[in-house]
């Protein structure tokens, strides 16, 4: 609740450029509109590839990709991700696949998916180094206590799983079940095609959604640019626990893309209308779509 506070205060204190952003919507080309409507359906078809790449087992493939409809809805009640997670570990145990391995496939998925939005940002900050103002995104001043916090959590937990046996064992575990789910996976040419194909495709997509978002608003950003905003935001919030993201998202992508070169207002504006299409308008249809899969017993 903390984060959602914080940035209920910010939106209340700059609440003159929301305004602006909501003002220039009317002005959005609707023909960009659509075509970032159905690349946001693709996502749901690439995590549900993803999905099933992450388990040796075939699910069924319709009843996988409405799961992952659902799964968004979910996400918006647990933070970062939790929903999405539980929803499917719930379908894989209606599957038949045991709660251990299938809760090593959902830790392929998410570092798979990690991976890949990591590749792909620093392949385009490689290929356009000039698409990030870094120092305007992230402060000198915060470098400094950034990095040893992250080292002292990693430290803090090496040395707890060294010190505590009760939670060393099944943290080992549960490690040894994943590499040996990850090798299954992965000794099937077509399970790590879908596995590593999926992961690649969905941040491309999202990435997608907001460029075309940001043509209908004709927001004066280079198209690499705008990607580059996109997953270098999404990779700063992975930390910050919001349900779905909300707040944390909308802040760190105008952020993302005022470093990028674009105008405040009209950078709030193509946020506002790639959080709408991406979040708000499929959380109704999304919510009944997992009541249903409920009263089916599909989770």
């Amino acid at each position: 609740m903390v984060p959602l506070v914080l940035v209920t205060v910010v939106a209340v204190r700059h609440r003159s450029v929301l305004a602006d952003g909501f003002e220039l919507l009317g002005r959005a080309e609707w023909p960009w509109l659509l075509a970032a409507v159905g690349a946001t359906c693709l996502t749901w078809v690439a995590a549900a590839v993803t999905r099933q790449g992450a388990v040796v087992e075939r699910l069924p493939g319709r009843r996988l990709l409405a799961t992952q409809f659902a799964a968004g809805a979910a996400n918006h009640l647990l933070p970062t991700g939790l929903g999405a997670s539980a929803v499917n570990l719930r379908f894989m145990a209606v599957c038949g696949v045991p709660l251990a391995r299938s809760s090593a496939a959902l830790a392929l998925y998410l570092l798979a998916e990690c991976v890949a939005r990591l590749t792909l940002l620093t392949a385009l900050l490689l290929a356009f180094p000039g698409a990030l103002r870094l120092g305007t995104l992230l402060p000198e001043s915060a470098t400094g206590p950034l990095l040893p916090a992250v080292a002292g959590a990693v430290l803090v937990a090496g040395l707890a799983l060294l010190a505590v046996r009760r939670l060393r064992r099944p943290v080992l575990s549960f490690l040894r079940t994943a590499l040996g789910e990850a090798r299954r996976v992965h000794a099937l040419p077509s399970r790590a095609l879908a596995l590593w194909g999926g992961s690649f495709a969905f941040p491309a997509l999202q990435a997608t959604v907001l460029v075309l978002v940001g043509r209908a608003l004709s927001l004066p950003v280079p198209v690499a640019h705008m990607a580059v905003a996109y997953l270098a935001a999404t990779v700063a919030v992975a930390l910050v626990p919001t349900p779905g993201g909300i707040g944390s998202v909308e802040a760190a992508l105008v952020v993302a893309l005022v470093a990028a070169g674009g105008p405040v207002a009209v950078a709030t504006a193509v946020v506002l209308a790639f959080r709408v299409i991406t979040v708000w308008l499929p959380l109704l249809p999304g919510a009944l779509t997992l009541g249903a899969l409920v009263r089916l017993k599909v989770i």
